[in-house]
């Protein structure tokens, strides 16, 4: 068995006795039409397997298609995998055929196998105990000569426990297991995926490839790697964009990796704390009270130093902030192509500072408008804020603190 030349073939990188042992099996059951089941961590590279399956099976020149269990809605998942007939279901406008007709002949691997529903459950066991199929909404069955390859990367025992998963259909599925190790378990392979990645993202960026030095290589090598190869993948490519030196030192590396298990963002993409949004219309509330509040600040800074000549030095070092204050252009985006000449504080006039109250005047209008939507919304809803809070979309406790702030009387 040329192990070496699969590796080569299917971009495997790696020397571990699990690896080599996970490679090996899939070799040996790909002749058969054994159904295979391949369980593992999320990002250890499973979907690499039933490729290795297929292509060294008697199946080679059918059709292989790769679902995505989980990807596809709970109302639709029988249509997509088995087809239906026209009228069917509401927008059902034509029969189709699903990807177990499609891929008839051939080879169909079913990603995350574990999130497909019960009832969804049964229609594949039957297709693996009679190689027969019935498409929705007919009556109708289909013959299915097709090779099925499951993975997953949850404890289906565990599942089969809390009656989300048949135990009849692991069976049918598990007749030959494949586990592929995390790659906390495959410590000779860390540091030969890293070189591998950064060459690889050298080549695509067009830059030198960073180096790990010694503290940095003991750093990948004792993380756990919560997202195993994948995780690996993403953390590499942004080291070598992100980072100018080359030589990544373990304080350098750190950053990047999150603490295990906890889903957080590596430190050095994270924001620093803030208070929780209940809608994307809050977030823009913020925003909008943020703007005024920065327009405040620079009309107490103009007319400060308008008030005092003594400031002049000041309205000098401030100069860039009067001009884009007086400049006639949009509020959120300045595009400058000429450079404006410097504006002295003796050569504004009360015109200018109209016109500029004005200004400001128009971007607290909108405090304005937000007290007449509430008040709205609450006359429409004869006072009852969780109706109001709903029309306007926020959180009844949001709405609250409005009525609070612009004293209206709910």
């Amino acid at each position: 068995m040329d192990i070496q030349g699969i590796k080569q073939r299917f971009g495997i990188i790696g020397n571990s006795p699990g690896l080599i042992r996970a490679i090996e099996v899939a070799v040996q059951v790909a002749p058969t039409d054994l159904s295979v089941l391949i369980s593992g961590e999320s990002g250890t590279g499973k979907e690499i397997f039933p490729q290795i399956i297929h292509q060294h099976s008697t199946r080679k020149h059918g059709k292989y298609i790769a679902v995505n269990c989980g990807a596809i809605p709970e109302g639709t998942i029988d249509s997509e995998l088995f087809g239906h007939e026209k009228g069917a279901f509401t927008g059902a406008h034509s029969t189709r055929k699903g990807y177990f007709q499609e891929a008839d002949g051939g080879t169909i691997f079913l990603d995350e196998v574990g999130e497909l529903p019960l009832s969804t459950q049964v229609r594949l066991l039957r297709v693996l105990e009679t190689g027969e199929f019935i498409k929705v909404g007919s009556s109708q069955v289909i013959k299915s000569n097709i090779r099925i390859i499951a993975a997953t990367n949850i404890d289906l025992s565990k599942a089969i426990e809390e009656n989300k998963f048949r135990e009849d259909l692991y069976y049918r599925l598990n007749t030959v297991p494949i586990h592929v190790l995390p790659l906390r378990e495959r410590a000779e392979d860390i540091l030969l995926l890293f070189r591998k990645f950064a060459r690889d993202f050298a080549e695509k960026y067009r830059m030198p490839p960073v180096i790990l030095d010694e503290g940095a290589r003991k750093l990948i090598l004792n993380y756990s790697w919560p997202g195993n190869v994948r995780q690996l993948k993403n953390v590499t490519e942004q080291i070598s964009i992100i980072e100018r030196e080359r030589n990544i030192s373990a304080d350098t590396l750190k950053p990047y990796l999150p603490a295990s298990g906890a889903g957080n963002l590596p430190a050095i993409f994270r924001a620093p704390e803030k208070k929780a949004f209940s809608s994307e219309r809050e977030i823009l509330y913020q925003v909008l009270f943020d703007m005024k509040k920065d327009m405040h600040d620079l009309k107490k800074l103009v007319l400060d130093l308008m008030g005092n000549e003594s400031n002049k030095h000041l309205a000098d070092d401030h100069s860039h902030i009067i001009r884009r204050l007086y400049r006639d252009e949009s509020m959120g985006y300045v595009h400058e192509e000429k450079p404006a000449k410097p504006i002295h504080i003796e050569h504004l006039d009360k015109e200018n500072i109209q016109d500029t109250e004005e200004f400001i005047e128009e971007s607290l209008s909108l405090e304005e408008k937000e007290i007449e939507l509430i008040t709205k919304a609450l006359e429409k809803h004869k006072g009852k804020r969780k109706y109001a809070a709903q029309e306007l979309g926020i959180s009844e406790r949001t709405l609250y603190r409005k009525i609070k702030e612009y004293n209206i009387n709910g």
